[in-house]
């Protein structure tokens, strides 16, 4: 087997875990493509902590209720399917745990750590093009649609809240461009219709940016992505207060830019490997200002 397909094997694995090792909702695919009838299972386990949180646009030196830092785990399962060669499917399900470090209790629920299942994701991903520029560049278009409804029953307000109970139907496009020397750039544009019964969730425009490199031996890329909320009030205004205060959080504008960097080695044949991730929230609008990693560990059966 080449170098050259050894390193697309990697690239394809890689990007299955980092799928469900960055929690912080960003766009829902990446540019890399399962073979028909392969399958990837992966596990995934991240952490990040805050007590910095923005008000509005305004960010404080606390938390709402001044519950001090607030921590989450995330264990997630993925798998991936290539129905054809330019085809596959994918699902997400995710196990998130909450805490504070004080003990202050949550306003709404009335416990200062909660746990559960959150919502289960289902994507379709297609590839539109595959070009090669110059016999050694190549670009890559494609799209993914999906729809991620909860499943675990979790209370849907607080600030406690494991999410904000929505279901959520997206429409996700990329594009590509990969040259000779391994290096790569890749950029994603989503749009994100939110529906509750019991709250007017905010639909959102999500962006991202990434450069990356990879050869045989490992791989690692750096992105930056974004989440624009088309709506909503601020915490702290008095729309907010109006509408519940803290019984209202799923129905606030919640902005933020992120900061990722991840790195990849496998660690047996191309079956299995190895990832490591930190993330930070550089900006943010009615959002925490967190700083976390992951762990990961996936295997391919072809």
């Amino acid at each position: 087997m080449t170098n050259k397909i050894y390193s697309k094997k990697i690239l394809w694995i890689l990007f299955c875990i980092i799928s469900i090792s960055s929690v912080s909702a960003q766009t829902v695919l990446n540019g890399f493509f399962p073979k028909k009838n392969d399958l990837t299972i992966a596990t995934s386990y991240s952490y990040k902590s805050y007590d910095n949180f923005y008000r509005g646009s305004t960010e404080t030196k606390s938390n709402p209720m001044n519950m001090g830092e607030i921590s989450s785990t995330v264990l997630s399962v993925y798998g991936e399917y290539g129905v054809l060669d330019w085809l596959s499917t994918t699902v997400t399900l995710p196990y998130i745990s909450v805490e504070n470090e004080t003990g202050v209790l949550d306003p709404v629920s009335q416990t200062n750590e909660v746990s559960g299942v959150q919502d289960l994701s289902l994507f379709l991903k297609a590839k539109v093009l595959d070009a090669k520029i110059n016999n050694a560049s190549k670009i890559a278009i494609g799209g993914a649609a999906g729809v991620s409804v909860p499943v675990g029953g979790y209370e849907e307000a607080g600030i406690l809240s494991l999410g904000n109970g929505a279901t959520a139907v997206d429409g996700c496009g990329f594009i590509q461009f990969n040259t000779s020397s391994n290096l790569f750039i890749e950029l994603q544009a989503a749009y994100s219709v939110r529906s509750n019964s019991d709250f007017e969730i905010p639909n959102a425009t999500l962006f991202s940016a990434k450069l990356g490199y990879y050869n045989k031996w490992f791989y690692a890329h750096a992105k930056i992505g974004t989440q624009n909320s088309l709506e909503g009030f601020d915490i702290g205004s008095p729309e907010f207060a109006a509408a519940g205060g803290a019984q209202a959080l799923p129905e606030t504008e919640v902005d933020y830019t992120n900061f990722y960097f991840d790195l990849y080695v496998p660690i047996y044949k191309q079956s299995i490997g190895v990832s490591t991730g930190y993330t930070t929230n550089m900006s943010g609008k009615n959002y925490d200002r967190a700083s976390g990693f992951s762990l990961g560990l996936v295997y391919k059966i072809e």
